[in-house]
């Protein structure tokens, strides 16, 4: 969310005068109270934290209100405000409590629960963080929904998500990324290097990626898993029940150069991810780096990657484990399907289709091109 809002901001308010002959003034606001680096850079007003009235004031000066996400607070104001709302959709909040379509028990993709009126299913999926929480989340789907189904325009990374979601005025806009951002690849020396990169929760499917590495042991090569979280001290103690020490490591978080030196010496990337994903930029970004992406079969990560990578069924420890040993196995399987995704990131994933689609939509909005259909 924050990679997309930052991207699109930034363009957005260098783009001073476009064919229409519009002036635009982006201002960002966001919760977090101070900013990691200087701002004075940036081509764009941020307001940190604001308070309710100043948030209030805000979006009533707004001609549009472009929300990254489906927090209630800004709904609810631009909706009382009658503003024109622009609801970009980052998770699956409207039809998922916990926003994930992941159920949490049985650590499996959720078949839709809430829509399908299994709310006990929902208030058990949300349990382990507390009674209160769980209902807290529950209660909000509802009246989140139907905020976002009052919106001018429901925007959708992926057209599978506007599938799942089902919401009045959808759009499909790609995420979009610049090339320029991405480090060339290198050949991998040595010991080949599979590389996993996210934060460490069980919907990013770790644990499948360790059985599959287990059915593997008498094959060369290294798996390096690059980020943090709440899993990690039972990831690690995996790694040791299924004696994988010699295959895997934990690198932890690492600095932005330090993630590039690490992926440019990888020979693939996977992604085993089990729910969550409403786009999948850490394939994008992937692709546009030349790697060889595996990733599972989930309808968001099928639709960036296409046929410029592998796929497997989520879940799948057999299926990964031979997607993983094509790989190593075949260099020229590898280069052909690194080049096929560099190709795909490059012609379809643009931040300049990104921006365009974003432009046109606002004015449809605004009035000025009522009758205008959007790429996608």
């Amino acid at each position: 969310m924050e990679t997309i809002t930052m991207e699109l901001a930034q363009r957005l308010a260098r783009e001073t005068e476009t064919a229409a002959q519009e002036s635009i003034r982006v201002t960002v606001a966001t919760p977090r109270p101070q900013a990691a680096a200087n701002e004075s850079h940036l081509p764009f007003a941020v307001v940190r934290k604001p308070s309710p009235l100043q948030l209030l004031k805000l979006i009533a000066t707004a001609d549009i209100l472009h929300l990254a996400g489906t927090d209630m607070l800004p709904l609810l104001f631009g909706w009382l405000l009658r503003r024109r709302m622009v609801v970009e959709h980052h998770g699956f909040q409207t039809v998922c409590p916990n926003g994930q379509m992941f159920f949490e028990p049985a650590r499996l993709p959720c078949p839709g629960h809430y829509m399908a009126g299994k709310h006990l299913h929902c208030l058990r999926c949300n349990a382990s963080g507390g009674v209160i929480l769980s209902l807290k989340r529950w209660l909000l789907t509802s009246p989140r929904r139907w905020l976002c189904s009052r919106a001018g325009a429901n925007v959708m990374p992926t057209a599978w998500l506007g599938g799942i979601l089902q919401l009045p005025r959808m759009v499909t806009i790609h995420h979009g990324l610049s090339a320029g951002k991405t480090l060339a690849t290198q050949r991998s020396q040595g010991t080949p290097t599979i590389l996993f990169l996210g934060r460490l929760v069980s919907t990013k499917g770790v644990h499948v990626l360790l059985k599959a590495v287990q059915q593997l042991r008498n094959l060369d090569f290294r798996l390096e898993i690059i980020g943090d979280g709440p899993e990690r001290p039972h990831l690690e103690a995996e790694v040791g029940s299924r004696q994988l020490e010699r295959h895997v490591s934990f690198r932890g978080y690492l600095p932005a150069d330090d993630v590039e030196q690490a992926v440019a010496g990888a020979k693939a990337v996977v992604m085993p991810s089990l729910g969550g994903e409403v786009f999948g930029l850490v394939a994008l970004e992937n692709m546009l780096r030349k790697k060889v992406l595996i990733v599972s079969e989930l309808g968001s990560l099928t639709e960036v990657v296409g046929d410029a990578g592998l796929v497997f069924p989520a879940g799948d420890a057999h299926a990964l484990a031979d997607c993983l040993r094509r790989v190593l196995q075949s260099d020229e399987l590898a280069e052909q399907t690194a080049e096929k995704a560099v190709r795909r990131a490059g012609s379809l994933f643009t931040t300049e289709r990104m921006i365009e689609n974003h432009l046109l939509l606002y004015r449809r909005l605004m009035g000025a091109f009522p009758g205008d259909q959007l790429g996608t």
